[in-house]
C-alpha cells in the first residue's frame, strides 16, 4: 500500500506543478515576479513546479491569488488531469 501511495503522491505533485507553471506562463509572470507578489522563495516555487514539493493549502491559495485565478481553477484542472480513477487511498 505504501509504495502505491508514494507513486500516486509523486504523480499528483508532478501534475500540480505542471498546472501551476502553465498558469504562470499564461500570465507572463517570471518566477521572480510571482514569488515577490505572493511572498515565497523562488526555490519553493521552482520545486513546486517541478513536482518536488507538496505545497501547503495556504501556499496554493497565495499562488492562485498571484496568478489572478480562483484556487478552484487549479483544483478542477488537477482533477481533470488525474482522472476519475486517481486515488491516494485504496
Amino acid at each position: 500500500m505504501q509504495e502505491g501511495y508514494l507513486e500516486n503522491k509523486k504523480y499528483l505533485q508532478s501534475e500540480l506543478g505542471k498546472i501551476i507553471k502553465s498558469y504562470r506562463l499564461k500570465t507572463n509572470k517570471s518566477i521572480s515576479l510571482l514569488t515577490a507578489e505572493v511572498g515565497m522563495t523562488k526555490s519553493l516555487l521552482a520545486d513546486t513546479e517541478k513536482g518536488i514539493k507538496d505545497p501547503q493549502f495556504s501556499t496554493l491559495w497565495r499562488l492562485a491569488q498571484g496568478l489572478d485565478i480562483p484556487l478552484s481553477h487549479i483544483v478542477k484542472k488537477l482533477e481533470t488531469e488525474l482522472g476519475n480513477d486517481f486515488s491516494l487511498i485504496d
